[in-house]
């Protein structure tokens, strides 16, 4: 996996791009993070789309039971269009995924805003 730089990130909101997305992994008994990519995108859609491929990513590397709520997910339309109105409205959106030892967090919001 690819994870642009600062500065790709500064270009990339310089040219419109006004949703941050992003995803980390968090090791239980680490005191930091772990990045897994970050992406600026121009409109709340592209950012929903950047979650759901991110997602599946994440997905596709857990044990199955560890799996399931990100699968679903996947599914849940009536959930994208949540985190659509979530994005369109100015808050920030976020999908939290666990296995035995890590927690997965993706989130999605507007440039400059808290996550």
């Amino acid at each position: 996996m690819l994870t642009p730089t600062s500065g790709e990130l500064l270009a990339a909101e310089e040219r419109g791009s006004v949703y941050r997305c992003w995803a980390a992994a968090y090791p239980l008994h680490e005191t930091s993070a772990i990045p897994l990519g970050s992406h600026g995108a121009a409109s709340p859609r592209l950012a929903l789309r950047w979650l759901r491929e991110r997602t599946r990513h994440v997905t596709d590397q857990l044990d199955t039971a560890y799996a399931q709520p990100g699968r679903y997910w996947l599914t849940d339309e009536a959930e994208h269009e949540r985190a659509l109105t979530y994005l369109t409205t100015g808050t920030a959106y976020q999908l939290t995924l666990y296995d035995e030892n890590t927690r997965y967090v993706l989130v999605a919001g507007p440039s400059g805003g808290s996550a």
